[in-house]
C-alpha cells in the first residue's frame, strides 16, 4: 500500500503564503496523477490542484494564479506553493495519489489524513 503523509499547514494572515508538501512512502510504485483537495466546514470536499506524471497540471478557478502544484518523482513528493491566500482558503488540504503498485500491478488510490489551512482577515 501507498501511505501519505501532509505538512505544512498553519495560521497565516490574508496575503501571506503557505507551502504544503505531501510526501508518499510504502511498496515500490509509481504515482501518475497526484492532487490536493480541500474541506472546508460544512462544504463538500474539492479538488484544488491536480498534477499527473507527464506534468500536465489542472486548478480550481479560485485558486489559479495564486496556487502552484509541483512534484518530485524522484523524491515521491508532492508541493503546493499557495500565495495570496484568502479567508476563503479556510480549510483541511488532502493529499491524494492515484497510480501503480509495481510488484503487483494493481492500482492504488490513498488519501493524507489532512493539514489544517486558516487564514485570518
Amino acid at each position: 500500500q501507498v501511505q501519505l503523509v501532509e505538512s505544512g499547514g498553519g495560521l497565516v494572515q490574508a496575503g501571506g503564503s503557505l507551502r504544503l508538501t505531501c510526501a508518499a512512502s510504502g511498496s515500490t510504485f509509481v504515482i501518475g496523477v497526484i492532487g490536493w483537495y480541500r474541506q472546508a466546514p460544512g462544504k463538500q470536499r474539492e479538488l484544488v490542484a491536480e498534477s499527473s506524471f507527464g506534468g500536465s497540471t489542472n486548478y480550481a478557478d479560485s485558486v489559479k494564479g495564486r496556487f502552484t502544484i509541483s512534484r518530485d518523482n524522484a523524491k515521491n513528493t508532492a508541493y503546493l506553493q499557495m500565495n495570496n491566500l484568502k479567508p476563503e482558503d479556510t480549510a483541511d488540504y488532502y493529499c491524494n495519489a492515484r497510480g501503480v503498485v509495481i510488484a503487483t500491478t494493481k492500482g492504488f488510490d490513498s488519501w493524507g489524513r489532512g493539514t489544517q489551512v486558516t487564514v485570518s482577515s
